[in-house]
């Protein structure tokens, strides 16, 4: 895009993210659902996170194909990221040429958007707890953090962990081991942005975290 772009603020970011799901979480409570918000699958807590990036004024687009695979000539090829983040609400800039009317005056580039892969994980699932809980959040995350690192025309880009917790203590003993794994393996995350929330204890879940760590692009 031709102006300036803003820097990037992790903070705004996670407090977007953190809001969409605070809403859902307190209309469950005020209905008094009997499912509450980790019973949702991982797809069904993106668009919550959509609407609360739409709600602070950022753009939010899902599943959207990695730059290094936007040459391929079926758009269902390749691999896709979870949502990419845009400034002000401005559309990406499209792959293929837009003529006329239907031609935004305004987008941004791949490489000025945020790329965003999100893993959602529950200590406790419904009648059981979650034997696959820790399994879950290594190298599937590790991968994610691999292939955004990997692609050269991606330069902000980051992880969104969603913790569902008994409380405090165990998200920050887990994010903290994972944290540390991740650094063994060389993966180039900055510290996390972290926010929580409460949420109802139906199944023994009664924290909500998430933990956005920032993937380091290297010099040059």
């Amino acid at each position: 895009m031709a102006d300036a772009l803003p820097r990037w603020s992790w903070p705004d970011v996670a407090d977007a993210l953190a809001e969409g799901l605070e809403r859902e979480a307190a209309a469950l409570e005020l209905e008094q659902a009997v499912r509450g918000l980790d019973a949702r699958s991982e797809l069904e807590l993106h668009p919550l996170l959509h609407a609360g990036l739409r709600a602070r004024d950022f753009g939010a687009y899902p599943e959207q194909r990695f730059p290094r695979d936007r040459g391929k000539r079926r758009r269902s090829e390749g691999a896709r990221c979870d949502i990419v983040v845009t400034p002000g609400g401005l559309p990406l800039t499209a792959s293929e040429a837009q003529l006329g009317l239907f031609a935004p005056t305004q987008t941004v580039d791949l490489a000025d958007a945020l790329w965003l892969e999100v893993k959602a994980v529950a200590q406790f699932h419904e009648l059981r707890p979650n034997r696959a809980y820790a399994q879950a959040l290594q190298r599937p995350v590790w991968t994610d953090v691999e292939k955004l690192a990997s692609d050269p025309a991606i330069v902000h880009a980051g992880v969104l962990l969603i913790l569902f917790t008994a409380d405090a203590a165990v998200a920050e003993h887990d994010l903290g081991v994972w944290a540390a794994r991740a650094s063994l393996r060389g993966l180039p995350l900055w510290p996390r942005v972290e926010r929580s929330l409460a949420i109802g204890d139906r199944i023994g879940n009664r924290l909500c975290t998430l933990a956005l760590f920032p993937i380091e692009r290297p010099a040059g």
